[in-house]
């Protein structure tokens, strides 16, 4: 007994072969934003966090933010990364640090305002 010959593939086994390919790839290229969004972020922290004494002001720099003798610096994050605030808005700062010393020297002696109620009404 003899094998029979291998029967080439027909025009529409090839036709179906090469459309689920082509559906495969699409729905990888469609899922892979949402699968590489899964992934946690890497971020990075433009300084370390902080705790000094510079002017004789104690200046704290952590999670919740930046405080001055105890009293909180308002702080933007610009766009480029840099840091500004409401005590020097004409100058970003590269780190949340060098902005709290800056808004020490713009300040002298005088005190951060203590957090205000919402005025809006």
């Amino acid at each position: 007994m003899s094998a029979a010959p291998a029967a080439l593939p027909t025009r529409r086994a090839l036709l179906r072969t090469a459309f689920a390919a082509a559906v495969l790839a699409g729905t990888a290229a469609a899922l892979a934003p949402v699968l590489r969004a899964r992934r946690p972020r890497q971020t990075l922290t433009p300084a370390p966090l902080a705790e000094e004494t510079y002017r004789g002001r104690h200046i704290a720099v952590d999670q919740a933010g930046i405080r001055i003798d105890g009293r909180p610096l308002h702080v933007m994050r610009r766009a480029d990364g840099s840091y500004l605030s409401g005590v020097n808005h004409f100058q970003s700062f590269g780190t949340p640090l060098e902005l709290a010393r800056a808004a020490v020297d713009e300040l002298g002696t005088a005190q951060l305002a203590l957090a205000a109620a919402p005025h809006h009404g």
